[in-house]
């Protein structure tokens, strides 16, 4: 029987572009078929086997870390501002209470940050979900949404929204950690029957390093078709996190810990590394 070929899952923003372009142009060689989605996407294909290793939510990881492997030294996340994670309102956000907030459904990491920042507020909100940049050009625009990724950028200024809530931002200042927002894991059930014929592990943090250091490059394939100048790309990349070293790995135990304490998660789970 032939070997499959492995599948690696890649998150359709900017914020993996140093990650994923020299896999995508070639410039690391590797046997991988590259998948592009949104994080809801890519979670639910990691957890039908439809990808063998892939960025996605931390969620998914917390919800069914008996399927996965973590990636070792990998993250998608901010030690501050985040800029593309933003609650975005039309009235101060803790008049927000008894309302709704549209949310697209893309990242349930995201969702649930918010959750535990508007309950430290005591703000009790609805979630509603819809596609963000259809409603507010809509008939009746909501009065506050969630926007996370490209569209983040894209209508972070925009002017009918003056309050914004960067939830990077309003972690760090919560528990003065970074906020690890995605992972990199690995299918278990991929990984005992072999389907790798080179260490997923080593090729996406040779991806990492080389996007890291070649960010001349990364940001003038991002400058075309983005909203950021020059400047705002070198600003936005400057403010995300790749690594997970011992802050980040705090900033994520912590987490998982706030949201049991919500009973938002049933337990806190196990970091286990490929």
């Amino acid at each position: 029987m032939s070997r499959p070929q492995p599948r690696l899952g890649r998150i359709g923003y900017l914020n993996v572009l140093p990650v994923y372009h020299p896999l995508e142009a070639g410039i690391i060689a590797h046997d991988f078929e590259i998948v592009s989605g949104p994080p809801a996407v890519l979670n639910a294909m990691m957890e039908r086997g439809e990808l063998h290793v892939s960025s996605g939510s931390c969620i998914e990881y917390a919800r069914r870390p008996e399927r996965y492997l973590l990636v070792p030294d990998m993250a998608i996340g901010s030690n501050g501002p985040v800029m593309s994670v933003l609650l975005l309102s039309r009235i101060p956000m803790e008049e927000i209470d008894g309302g709704s907030i549209c949310i697209s459904g893309e990242s349930h990491t995201s969702v649930a940050l918010l959750k535990l920042l508007l309950a430290r507020q005591g703000v009790k909100a609805r979630f509603e979900n819809g596609l963000v940049s259809a409603r507010i050009r809509g008939p009746e625009p909501p009065a506050a949404f969630l926007a996370i990724g490209d569209e983040a950028l894209r209508l972070r200024a925009h002017p009918d929204y003056p309050y914004r809530l960067d939830l990077g931002e309003a972690w760090r200042t919560w528990t003065g950690l970074p906020f690890v927002f995605g992972l990199w894991f690995v299918n278990r059930a991929a990984a005992e029957q072999g389907v790798f014929t080179c260490d997923p592990s080593a090729l996406l943090q040779a991806g990492r390093d080389w996007g890291l250091a070649n960010m001349d490059a990364i940001l003038e394939l991002t400058r075309h078709g983005c909203p950021l100048s020059r400047e705002e790309l070198i600003l936005y990349y400057a403010g995300l996190v790749y690594h997970m070293r011992e802050k980040e790995l705090e900033g994520l135990k912590l987490f998982y810990a706030r949201l049991c304490e919500a009973r938002l998660l049933d337990t806190v789970p196990a970091l286990e590394f490929f």
